[in-house]
């Protein structure tokens, strides 16, 4: 069964309707809107293999419309359809990017002909690009695409689960990178005294264990972009190493005296104040400024408002894909609740809702009570309840048992939360004071600091009350 997936951008409801109608029955999905501007949207939420819009609408018209495809999903092909037709304007069509043309009144098997041919050849090549339907996302979004025409090292600030990485993504798929390799690596995910050997590499014998030699991240990521997560969490004497790395653009295994020469786009993240951290002195000014040539930052989803419910509809409709379910709705009050949550989360909390929700769901719509927010406390912690079943889904104490069994490591996770932000309070913040009464490295510490940062919890707010 063919599922590609089909947008028709058409103003005339009737000739539109006909249109899905047609494309319909040779077993695509089709989407469809009734001009430019609500086909943007529709572009925000979901993922197309090709875009078949008129030329002539009001506001946002074909040609325009293509233009914005082009600069924010690269490589979708776009058919143009009017019914002012000429040579001069399929010429014209075509040198502008258009994947083909066609002059109304058509026939429907010409159509199919050119969408099977146009479709086939992007499906499934297309990523999807982060959703920006706020207009300070928006305004984030241009900026970050003419950052990718260039080679300009990149700083993205913001909260943990914000969508640093996505926004990362969409710049080095913007770059003309974009075939070469996007590595990632999280600088407060490994160990410390192995985080030089993973970015940098080494050589057969350098250290105990290292029983042959490895390329380094940096060398994985030649010719591409390499992102530097949480890179506020790296300590001072790698933050020296990797400053070289970047004046330089070589680098040099351990155990190696041999300097390799890269070509690699750095984009580092953090969800800390990076300016705080060099007052602070745990971030060196010099690798700071290298750094944030560009400084770009996601707002908190709270502070975006105009972006949760098309993100929202855009996850339903993945992991409804990854489940191999049918499309899911979002029921208006469910979508209220959305939008009353203040999201401490961010984007990562929205994914896990919405997962939690298509599981919850049994028919196709998601309500306010599948979500599991608690909406008065806005604190991340909210906890499904349990609802009685109907006779044909089995007993409702098993279920409640199979619930209370699965807070207990969410309750014991909670409960070292809370000693680790009573102990930072009575040491008034200093990491290292805390590490040592908790009987743990300072890195530990670090890791565990922002696990709680990922979990929606405003470590330092809580530190100061």
């Amino acid at each position: 069964m063919n599922r590609r997936s089909i947008l028709i951008v058409e103003d005339d409801q009737e000739l539109r309707e006909a249109l899905v109608d047609t494309v319909q029955g040779a077993d695509y999905t089709v989407l469809q809107a009734n001009s430019g501007e609500a086909a943007l949207r529709e572009l925000a939420i979901h993922s197309v293999d090709l875009v078949c819009s008129d030329v002539n609408m009001p506001g946002i018209n074909g040609m325009q419309l293509m233009e914005r495809i082009q600069q924010e999903y690269p490589g979708l092909p776009v058919i143009l359809m009017t019914a002012y037709g000429s040579v001069e304007h399929s010429v014209r069509a075509m040198h502008q990017g258009a994947a083909d043309y066609l002059v109304k009144p058509f026939r429907s098997d010409l159509l199919l002909e050119l969408i099977d041919k146009h479709s086939f050849a992007a499906a499934k090549t297309v990523p999807a690009g982060p959703v920006a339907v706020e207009q300070s996302s928006l305004e984030l979004l241009q900026i970050a695409r003419r950052v990718a025409a260039s080679e300009v090292t990149v700083l993205i600030t913001g909260e943990s689960g914000s969508g640093k990485e996505v926004l990362a993504r969409y710049i080095h798929q913007q770059s003309t990178r974009h075939n070469k390799p996007f590595v990632a690596i999280n600088c407060a995910a490994i160990p410390e005294n192995m985080l030089e050997a993973t970015l940098f590499g080494y050589e057969k014998g350098a250290f105990t264990g290292a029983h042959m030699s490895r390329e380094g991240k940096f060398e994985l990521a030649d010719g591409g972009t390499i992102l530097l997560d949480e890179i506020s969490e790296m300590d001072a004497g790698l933050q020296a190493k990797l400053l070289r790395v970047l004046q330089e653009r070589e680098v040099e295994r351990l155990g190696s005296k041999q300097t390799l020469t890269l070509d690699v786009r750095v984009i580092a993240t953090s969800n800390r104040d990076l300016r705080q951290c060099v007052q602070d002195g745990t971030f060196r000014e010099d690798l700071y400024y290298r750094l944030s040539v560009v400084p770009m930052q996601w707002l908190p989803l709270r502070e975006r408002r105009a972006d949760i419910l098309p993100i929202a509809e855009r996850l339903v409709a993945e992991h409804c894909r990854k489940m191999g379910r049918h499309t899911a709705r979002l029921q208006a009050e469910a979508q209220r609740t959305l939008l009353d949550y203040n999201w401490p989360g961010n984007v990562r909390e929205l994914d896990n809702t919405i997962q939690r929700a298509l599981v919850m769901q049994d028919d196709g719509v998601i309500e306010s009570r599948h979500l599991g927010l608690d909406t008065n406390f806005n604190g991340g912690f909210g906890v499904l309840a349990a609802h009685p079943c109907r006779a044909d889904e089995g007993d409702a104490a098993a279920q409640q048992n199979e619930i209370s069994d699965g807070m207990l490591d969410s309750d014991l996770k909670q409960r070292e939360f809370e000693v680790i932000l009573t102990t930072l309070r009575q040491h008034r913040g200093k990491r290292k004071q805390t590490a040592e009464v908790l009987g743990i490295s300072a890195r530990t510490l670090r890791y565990k600091l922002a696990r709680m940062r990922d979990s929606g919890i405003d470590v330092d707010a809580m530190i100061e009350a």
